[in-house]
């Protein structure tokens, strides 16, 4: 892989598992100077070890992104100990998988002020160091969920149409302002992840993201694509994300009853929940049990590696191009043909 990003900085949220962790591979792989923000200790030494082993530098930061002051002073040591921050990629979230009138309102605020307050304070981070300077890319991983409420996830759907709310509202005023900071959002599908291991969860099964199930790398892979291509509003991730997205503009009511009935069954494996399991909501699961889990959760054997819809949206001009001469040849062929036919 060429290393495009060598002495570049990136700051990546949630980066001690899950899509978080793989992004930060990814930004290592290209030679970036890679700060790693999240609260357990265990899995930002993992992180740490695969970002130097890719070809990167890695700065571990432990940070509690919901909490403004820590995110600041992240941000400060960042660039006293790597230099400018190039690029910024939100990523960390917590969740609660309960029907709503199950969550607790202390629950439903701290899963809000990670998910959706930790991307305004990194965001604010990175802003008040990037604007003075005229340059930076801001990336938030957003979700299909931003666009279409799904049931057992109140608060995390709620948090995800709030940063695309709050994306939206900002990238108007940057491009009011003529600024050169760019801010850009990648809608992902179900992904791969430890979340699923670690989520608090009142359901009578154990977890699992909607199938179809995509490899966090998947995830990395749009989120790195992003930052080096920030012009462009958003990226869509998966052909699932896609369906529900032009589903939810075309027929949100049907789409509705549609989740009604299958949205409970198709976010629960079929085995039982373990009632004593570990969650992450108010500290961190890997230091609880001692243990760096990665960035892959438990489906591995179900997750996609590749997704042609991604490929898709990063060639759309491209495609346009072939489209719009596909086109053209059709029509010359057509004119020749009724020509001949007139012979």
């Amino acid at each position: 892989m060429h290393r495009t990003w060598d002495d570049r900085v990136v700051v990546v949220t949630g980066a001690s598992g899950g899509v978080g962790r793989a992004t930060a591979v990814r930004f290592g792989s290209l030679g970036a100077r890679v700060a790693l923000l999240a609260r357990g200790e265990s899995g930002l030494a993992g992180a740490a070890r695969q970002v130097e082993a890719a070809g990167g530098k890695a700065l571990r930061v432990p940070t509690d992104v919901a909490d403004y002051d820590q995110v600041e002073a992240a941000a400060t040591r960042v660039e006293n100990e790597l230099g400018p921050i190039d690029a910024w990629v939100n990523v960390a979230f917590t969740s609660v998988f309960a029907p709503f009138t199950e969550i607790e309102p202390k629950e439903f605020k701290r899963l809000t002020e990670v998910t959706y307050l930790g991307y305004v304070y990194g965001t604010r981070a990175a802003l008040d160091r990037m604007l003075p300077r005229d340059r930076g890319v801001i990336v938030q991983a957003g979700s299909a969920l931003a666009y279409r409420g799904i049931p057992l996830q109140s608060g995390y759907c709620g948090a995800k149409h709030a940063i695309q709310g709050f994306h939206e509202s900002l990238r108007c005023e940057l491009l009011h302002d003529r600024s050169n900071v760019r801010v850009t959002m990648v809608q992902l599908p179900g992904l791969n992840t430890p979340q699923f291991t670690w989520v608090r969860s009142r359901l009578p099964e154990h977890p699992q993201p909607v199938p179809p199930i995509y490899q966090p790398e998947v995830a990395a892979r749009a989120l790195v694509h992003a930052a080096k291509h920030p012009g462009r509003r958003e990226y869509w991730v998966g052909g699932s994300t896609a369906l529900t997205l032009l589903a939810n503009k075309l027929a949100p009511g049907i789409l509705d009853r549609y989740l009604a009935k299958t949205g409970f069954g198709s976010q629960q494996t079929g085995e039982q929940r373990q009632t004593r399991q570990r969650d992450d909501l108010w500290e961190p699961a890997d230091d609880a049990v001692g243990h760096d889990y990665g960035a892959h959760g438990e489906f591995d054997e179900k997750a996609k590696s590749r997704s042609l819809q991604v490929w898709a949206s990063q060639h759309e001009r491209l495609l346009s191009v072939a489209g719009l001469a596909a086109g053209m040849t059709a029509g010359v062929t057509a004119l020749r043909h009724r020509a001949r036919s007139r012979r």
